[in-house]
Formats: C-alpha cells, structure tokens, sequence
C-alpha cells in the first residue's frame, strides 16, 4: 500500500510540480539576485512541495501552490540571516586581495541566461530596485501571469493590495524608464502636443 501512495506522489511531482521549475527558478533569482541562492531556494521548495505533496490537491493551480512554498520559504530564510551576523571566509578574502585582476567576473549572470532577447537589462534593472513588495507583484502579474485572486493567495495580501501594488509598482516602473523609453524613441504623453 505505501508504495503505491509513494509511486502516486512521484507521478504528481513529476506531472504536475516539476514543469515549473524555470519559473521558479526566474522568481527565485529575482528574489536572492544571486545563482547559488536562487537554486537553493527552489531545491528547499522542491523539498517542502514533495513532504507536503498530501496538502496539495491535484488539479489545482500547483504553480501558484509553489511560488507560495517559494516566498514563504525565502522569507524563512531571510529572518534567519537577518538575525545572524554576515561570514566572510578569510582565505577567500586573503585571495581577493592578492589577485591581480579584481575586476574579473564571477560566474554568468542567471539573468543573461534566462532573458537573453526578452527584456533590456534596463528593464531588469528597473525592475530589481523596485521595493521587494511592488516587485513581487508585478514579477507575478506582467512576468508569471497569475491573476488578482492567485497573487493575493501567495502572497497572502487582500486583493485590493495587490491592485494598489500593481498601480503604484508600475507607476514606479515608469519614472525609472523614462529615460530609457526615450532613448528607444517613444515620447512621453505628458510632454507629447
């Protein structure tokens, strides 16, 4: 008997969790700016999805169910090391100062791998600065493409919130591209006659 319940939990991860790791890996990365913690945070959601695989009713929207162990899971993380003071490996540091090259990047950027030809790194940019509230929204709605009513299950936010942080995130948006915009050609209608 248990092992059928473990073969029926491995056909639902597989069918119906696994397929949206890219978006949760895009999110993830969005939230950490960081590879190795973007990948971190999606293996410990894998983790807590699979354990948890019994709350999960099949059918149902297992992306939004995700990207809400997801949130929850980096915001767990961030209270942790908020509280803990920051380590730095003093070899690791010994070797930064006696490397003749210290402008030499690090390993690619997840960004240019995931949105090569999708949006400007200006986009992106403008994007990342938002505050972590208006961000997550808008990467929700313009980028995920999760209605009102699932945004507001994730992020458990009342759906007026989550319309006032869609507003106010693209209105932010929009002053931070503006400059951008016009470069590319468009006008501004304020200015427009």
């Amino acid at each position: 008997m248990s092992k059928q319940i473990e073969l029926r939990k491995n056909e639902i991860f597989e069918k119906e969790l696994l397929p949206h790791i890219n978006a949760l890996t895009t999110f993830a990365y969005h939230l950490t700016y960081n590879d190795e913690d973007a990948r971190d945070l999606v293996q410990e959601t894998f983790l807590k999805a699979y354990k948890s695989i019994s709350g999960y009713t099949q059918g149902t929207n297992s992306k939004a169910w995700l990207f809400k162990i997801l949130k929850n899971a980096y915001i767990n993380d961030y209270r942790k090391k908020v509280k803990r003071p920051t380590e730095v490996d003093f070899e690791d540091f010994l070797k930064y100062l006696e490397s003749s090259d210290q402008s030499a990047s690090g390993p690619s950027d997840l960004r240019t791998d995931m949105y090569q030809n999708l949006i400007g790194d200006e986009v992106t940019v403008a994007i990342n600065s938002l505050p972590m509230d208006f961000k997550t929204v808008i990467l929700l709605c313009d980028v995920e493409g999760f209605t009102y009513e699932e945004i507001s299950k994730i992020t458990d936010i009342p759906i007026g919130t989550v319309r006032s942080r869609l507003h106010r995130g693209r209105k932010m948006l929009k002053e931070k591209l503006r400059k951008y915009a016009a470069t590319l050609g468009y006008k501004d209608k304020k200015t427009k006659k």
